[in-house]
């Protein structure tokens, strides 16, 4: 069997359209953007078409768009300007975002001494609305409300709408880590007002090192990396001309393509959720990543019946048969530590056993899945 790659929601294989795209760009458009000759002109015109065309699937206008390294970057410039420059005294969060946000929140703690305050969880990871509106109604402060739109390990699908409308209703800002659900579902941000999105490149078959964030006009933020004007003053820094034109590739296609594409992930997903239920029926399902409807289409994540070792163990067993999957986000699977996400909504019984997340695309098949669950399955019996 070749090696299998089920971590797709760490990062995603390139598409063979997008590095054509790339390549092309750093043969022939090496100039500088900033520069006023005809190479910085030729490379600054297809930065320009990139953001125009980003904006469109967002339903945003093309000034909008800042570019970023990723989302970490986007997260970071728009929770510690939201605090230090826009007057944001209190941020409401949960505990199972992901650490790009709990981190900096964090550090605005320690640095401005905001007011955090977490929204209630239910016994499958959901966020509690009832709870939040009641956080939003309860305080004096400027607040702006943290949350991400799918979660990155259980793939639970928050209604960012309603909780968009929540927060306008309360004079509160909204933003969203949006980097699992950017290029897997469509959204229209002038019916979904949300004020500030992060999204990266690599979770959509783009490359590694670029995202943007969604700022509303006269929002108020300010930069978090200083230096020259690009970005409109937001994001100093030369742009990366061929990485920005492969995100815009990678987002032209995974949007182009989304209805097929997304009916062939689903089907893979419910494939492995029937072939592991039937094969290893103590499987259980960790937040709502088995239901079709309330889940990210793309992952699920599983707590096996077994206790043979760690769940760093049994991800390092798989890795030897040619298995890629991870125990959480890829930005902590280093670490020894158990999922903060699992912590918080697991049984101190069910946290002792292994649980493992998959997460497919395009580039996966049935067969994969096969060698998986049998592969699985040898573990724990």
């Amino acid at each position: 069997m070749k090696p299998v790659y089920f971590d797709n929601a760490a990062t995603t294989q390139i598409r063979e359209e997008v590095i054509t795209s790339m390549r092309s760009v750093m043969e022939n458009n090496y100039g500088n953007p900033s520069s006023s000759h005809s190479f910085g002109r030729a490379s600054k015109a297809l930065v320009e078409q990139s953001r125009k065309t980003i904006a469109s699937f967002f339903n945003v206008l093309a000034s909008e768009i800042i570019f970023t390294s990723g989302g970490t970057e986007a997260d970071n410039l728009v929770l510690r300007s939201a605090v230090r420059d826009l007057g944001v005294e209190e941020i409401i969060t949960s505990k199972i975002e992901h650490h790009a946000v709990l981190h900096t929140i964090d550090a605005l703690v320690e640095e401005y001494n905001v007011t955090v305050k977490y929204v209630k969880l239910d016994l499958n990871g959901s966020i509690d609305l009832l709870h939040l509106e009641s956080l939003l109604q309860n305080t004096t402060k400027k607040q702006l409300v943290s949350l991400m739109q799918i979660n990155n390990e259980i793939g639970n699908i928050l209604d960012v709408k309603t909780v968009a409308e929540m927060c306008k209703a309360h004079d509160a800002l909204f933003h969203t880590d949006a980097v699992q659900s950017v290029g897997h579902y469509h959204l229209d941000l002038q019916e979904v007002k949300i004020d500030f999105l992060a999204a990266s490149a690599h979770k959509f078959h783009g490359p590694k090192g670029v995202g943007f964030a969604v700022v509303r006009k006269n929002t108020g933020l300010k930069p978090l990396i200083f230096g020259g004007e690009q970005e409109r003053g937001l994001r100093a820094g030369t742009e990366s001309v061929h990485n920005i034109v492969g995100m815009e590739t990678a987002l032209k296609y995974a949007y182009g393509n989304l209805e097929k594409e997304a009916l062939y992930i689903k089907n893979l997903k419910q494939y492995f959720v029937n072939k592991i239920t039937k094969t290893i029926p103590e499987v259980v399902f960790n937040g709502l990543s088995n239901d079709m409807d309330k889940s990210a289409y793309t992952l699920v994540n599983i707590c096996l019946p077994t206790t043979l070792g760690s769940a760093s163990m049994l991800q390092f067993q798989l890795d030897l048969k040619g298995i890629a999957c991870s125990r959480g986000s890829a930005c902590q699977s280093g670490s020894a530590q158990v999922s903060h996400v699992l912590t918080e909504i697991l049984s101190d019984d069910a946290i002792k056993k292994p649980s493992l997340r998959f997460s497919f695309s395009i580039y996966n098949t049935t067969e994969e899945i096969d060698y998986v669950v049998e592969t699985l399955k040898s573990f724990c019996y």
